[in-house]
């Protein structure tokens, strides 16, 4: 058995993701818009008795990199000797764009193979492409795939095999002009006989800091300034030869799709529409989450409670101690975790995953940019919030596709502004008692959803606001410029929504819930069967919180709630209940209208209410939030300032909103 090694680099947004999950079995998740893959992941599979080992990189439009991945993925492509093919994946709507990379690379090494993927999306449009005419100009095996379809996949696999046994040895070489020949003919005595000289000589002559600093020295600068930068030209070269390539490859037919996605970009990328029609999504979205949810919420949590006594019976076994712990700790707490969140996510995933399908999510960026650029932020933050909203971590992981460290580290230090998908059933329970005065019926889902959105656009306000000041205080005004592809509208996959919605989101959000639920059961068993001078230790210290929580218009019981729920928000309202009722395990409640009347009859008001929802959006992270900036920052520092900057914002917040209503009211 061989092993051989394969790449597969690509554009932002092409398919290589999908590609490498049909070749390998690894799930990764896959979305309509740049940036999704921000690592490189690895995986194998195995034809005709010969092992592939597959790295899918992330995307690039050229090998200058722009960002820390795309050095990565660049240095994978030039640097790594060990590569037997290199896959280089194209949207067969966007030819000539793709070429651009393809055209780069055959400098760097012929072992390529070319896939034309999306080709069903470029029949719908017209388009036709001559892949035997492609080959040809460009020497090397083209196949045309249609990767969600699983359709080209057999000959994509002989492909590989080919290249890798036999080796393209490819004799297509970009040729220049004269003058630019020359100087890189000039260079080669320079550097000495390298390996691709030809490439290293090109990227000298375009000023790279990174292959300048490898072979810099007095006489070659000497040269390089005689010369100056002639970047501009090469690139014009190449783009005039992928323009050509394009014309002698591709006819297109009909622009019924390109006229269709101009007229929708039109509208949905306005000024004034854009913002309307992304608030009324943000409100659909919740108000179908709020509605779907419900229902299926009571039933999970009747069963998961109603098996508790039974459960405790079949650990007779066990000392009582120990029963208890487990089964009133443990159990009960993961028990609620996974009540309260599985049946939103089940719903607000695959709705979210349906507007990233569709190619929204990278227009609602488009619009948001003029914002975030005057705050010195980058408009792929506001994909980063997104993401956010169904869960802090990943919109902290999703940051990776922000080029400037600057740019980068605001995202990550505001993305828990964004109230992720655990704090949302506590925040409309709230509303719902407090402010809407709940009853069943559409109008008062729909005043829930109204007054939810009210509450994100807020925290979208607040991190304006906070990324303006980090701009200022922590870094230099380095405003970098960013390149976001808006992709082609595509129709809804009902396979990949429920796949990467409740397979990939869903489960994975909730395994890791319920990892840092279950220790935090534990521990608040312990605290409230522990006593300290004649009471439990949470009575102890929530009475130690009291004078600070009213200041804040909350009380003791409330802070020490989030305290404690630091590893997993969902339960902060059960801890609540639990210490109220002083149960010495989690307690649920039959109706909304009972919980309002425990609440109220421990002193809860209006401002109570209020102050508990700014402080439900403005609190420190939860344990795996920080633990995924800690690994993002690779800084003590900025973990510190993620805990401590919306915990600040909360208690400020909350000291004057509870200051004026006892003001004036």
């Amino acid at each position: 058995m061989n092993n051989y090694n394969i790449i597969l680099a690509g554009n932002p947004n092409v398919g290589k993701s999908t590609i490498f999950n049909l070749l390998t079995g690894y799930r990764q998740h896959t979305g309509n818009w740049a940036g999704k893959t921000v690592d490189n992941a690895s995986g194998e599979y195995t034809y005709n008795k010969n092992k592939y080992v597959i790295y899918d990189l992330p995307g690039m439009y050229s090998l200058v990199p722009h960002s820390k991945e795309e050095v990565i993925a660049r240095d994978m492509v030039c640097n790594n000797n060990d590569i037997d093919c290199i896959v280089v994946v194209c949207n067969a709507v966007s030819l000539k764009r793709g070429l651009n990379l393809v055209l780069q690379i055959l400098e760097v090494n012929s072992n390529v193979l070319l896939v034309v993927n999306l080709m069903d999306e470029a029949k719908k449009r017209g388009i036709e492409i001559d892949l035997r005419k492609l080959s040809s100009i460009l020497g090397i095996n083209v196949v045309g795939t249609s990767a969600t379809y699983n359709d080209g996949i057999d000959k994509l696999v002989d492909g590989i095999e080919y290249v890798c046994k036999n080796k393209n040895n490819s004799s297509y070489s970009l040729t220049y002009d004269n003058d630019i020949e020359d100087n890189i003919n000039n260079i080669y005595k320079y550097i000495g006989d390298v390996d691709k000289k030809r490439w290293i000589s090109i990227r000298l002559l375009c000023r790279d800091i990174d292959i300048y600093d490898k072979y810099k020295n007095k006489v070659l600068d000497n040269y390089l300034n005689r010369v100056g930068n002639i970047e501009d030209r090469i690139c014009s070269c190449i783009i005039n030869r992928c323009h050509d390539i394009y014309k002698m490859c591709v006819i297109n037919r009909y622009n019924k799709y390109l006229n269709r996605d101009k007229k929708l970009d039109k509208i949905i990328t306005s000024k004034f529409w854009g913002i309307i029609i992304m608030i009324l999504s943000l409100f659909l979205l919740f108000w179908l989450t709020i509605v779907g949810s419900n229902y299926p919420s009571i039933l999970l949590s009747r069963f998961l409670f109603g098996i508790e006594d039974n459960l405790y019976n079949i650990l007779s076994f066990l000392p009582n101690m120990i029963r208890n712990i487990l089964v009133h700790g443990v159990y009960k707490t993961t028990a609620w975790v996974v009540s309260v969140m599985l049946p939103p996510m089940m719903i607000f995933f695959p709705l979210f995953t349906i507007l990233e399908d569709m190619g929204f999510l990278p227009r609602i960026a488009f619009n948001m940019d003029n914002m975030f650029s005057k705050c010195d932020a980058c408009g792929k933050q506001c994909l980063t919030m997104c993401m956010g909203i169904g869960c802090n971590a990943v919109g902290v992981t999703g940051t990776r596709i922000i080029d400037n460290k600057k740019e980068r580290i605001i995202a990550i230090l505001t993305n828990s502004f964004m109230p992720c998908n655990g704090r949302y059933p506590v925040i409309i329970a709230v509303i719902s008692m407090f402010i809407i005065n709940y009853s069943r019926g559409v109008i008062s889902s729909l005043l829930i959803s109204l007054v939810l959105v009210f509450v994100i656009l807020f925290s979208v306000a607040i991190t304006f606001v906070v990324s303006k000041i980090l701009s200022r205080l922590l870094f230099k005004k380095d405003k970098t410029s960013f390149i976001l592809e808006l992709p082609d509208y595509r129709k809804i996959r009902i396979g990949h929504v429920i796949v990467s919605s409740l397979l990939d989101r869903t489960l994975f959000v909730l395994g890791r819930a319920v990892m840092v639920a279950a220790p935090c059961g534990l521990v608040l068993y312990l605290f409230t069967n522990i006593s300290i001078n004649g009471s439990n230790i949470i009575t102890f210290l929530s009475d130690k919180l009291d004078l600070f929580g009213c200041l804040l218009g909350l009380d003791g019981v409330i802070l020490l709630s989030f305290l404690l729920g630091l590893p997993a928000n969902e339960i902060v309202l059960p801890i609540i209940l639990m210490i109220y009722l002083n149960t010495g395990i989690l307690t649920d409640y039959d109706s909304l209208v009972s919980l309002k009347n425990i609440l109220i009859s421990n002193g809860w008001t209006i401002i109570t209410a209020i102050n508990f929802i700014i402080f439900s959006i403005f609190h420190f992270p939860c344990g795996t939030t920080l633990l995924t900036i800690k690994k993002e920052t690779n800084s003590y520092f900025y973990t510190f300032i993620a805990f401590i900057i919306p915990l600040f914002i909360g208690i400020i917040l909350c000291l004057i909103i509870n200051f004026l209503y006892n003001c004036f009211i």
